[in-house]
């Protein structure tokens, strides 16, 4: 399993780390073009970065997430990550001028740029791809599940088709591409979930984020589970599902992330206690036993 973090590391000579920034962008699911409830999970504040202020200048957010990043970690270069909201919901002029605002300090040497992916086209790949002649460039294509029941059921208003097509339509360009993928519906079966690593390995993806599910307050399911809480996957039964999920994937795909956090006080369950970093290395060793199973076998 090759980690996004030793992936930068030998491509840039050091540590690399994402300066999240917030460009004020809407999403069609919550400005009323798809829907104005939103998908299902989703609380905007839950995954926003601390570092992150859609009021101030994108130029000044990455030189306070450089400062950050840079004193606690010691990195030496940066990608500015567009997270917030759907990154491409907007004319490629507005883009363009917001991309290259992040680009312009000296040790940020990409962009990352979280988006649906029903919100991209021909027009914005082709300058992205000559950026990335330049830059290193991701797109990150939030698809969460493999199952249209799952999408349906969640208000995401795409299909995996949809998705399909944006990967299909971003691939060749120079551009890597991302993934979200989220593991512990209460409706899927265990089969269902797993498929996911199917779907997106013959996809041909670069980078691989996945998430438990968990409840937020403000979301749709919050408001679900407050009324008739459903289940929801404990530690050991998630890393678990990691570890079968991870053993059937493309081991080209980077994984990025193992497990989704959420600020406390936003945090309704799964609660699984311990640090971010214990619980990193709790699943990453439930998947490390798991192979060594496999070769033992």
């Amino acid at each position: 399993m090759l980690s996004y973090g030793r992936f930068l590391r030998d491509k840039f000579g050091c540590r690399v780390y994402k300066v999240a920034v917030d460009a004020g962008f809407s999403c069609p699911n919550r400005d009323g073009s798809l829907s104005t409830a939103g998908c299902a999970y989703c609380n905007g504040d839950s995954f926003r970065a601390k570092t992150s202020n859609r009021v101030k200048p994108i130029e000044q957010q990455i030189a306070e997430g450089v400062d950050y990043l840079r004193l606690r970690y010691g990195a030496g270069k940066f990608i500015a990550y567009f997270q917030s909201a759907t990154n491409t919901y907007a004319p490629l002029n507005d883009l363009a001028r917001l991309y290259e605002a992040a680009l312009k300090h000296e040790d940020v040497v990409g962009i990352s740029v979280g988006t649906r992916p029903d919100c991209i086209d021909e027009e914005k790949l082709d300058w992205l791809q000559r950026l990335a002649g330049k830059y290193f460039v991701t797109i990150e294509y939030g698809l969460q599940s493999a199952s249209d029941e799952t999408l349906r059921r969640i208000n995401r208003g795409h299909d995996v088709a949809s998705w399909k097509n944006a990967v299909a339509m971003t691939r060749n360009r120079g551009i890597y591409i991302g993934t979200h993928l989220i593991l512990g519906f209460p409706w899927e079966s265990r089969e269902e979930a797993l498929d996911g690593s199917r779907v997106v390995s013959e996809a041909g993806i670069d980078f691989l984020k996945l998430h438990h599910l968990h409840i937020v307050r403000g979301s749709t399911l919050a408001e679900e589970y407050l009324e008739r809480p459903f289940h929801v996957p404990g530690l050991e039964e998630y890393a678990e599902l990691a570890a079968d999920f991870l053993k059937c994937l493309n081991p080209d795909i980077c994984i990025e992330r193992l497990f989704a956090t959420a600020p406390v006080d936003q945090l309704i369950a799964p609660v699984w206690g311990g640090s971010k970093a214990e619980i990193q290395r709790f699943i990453e060793q439930a998947i490390l036993q798991d192979i060594s199973m496999k070769y033992a076998g």
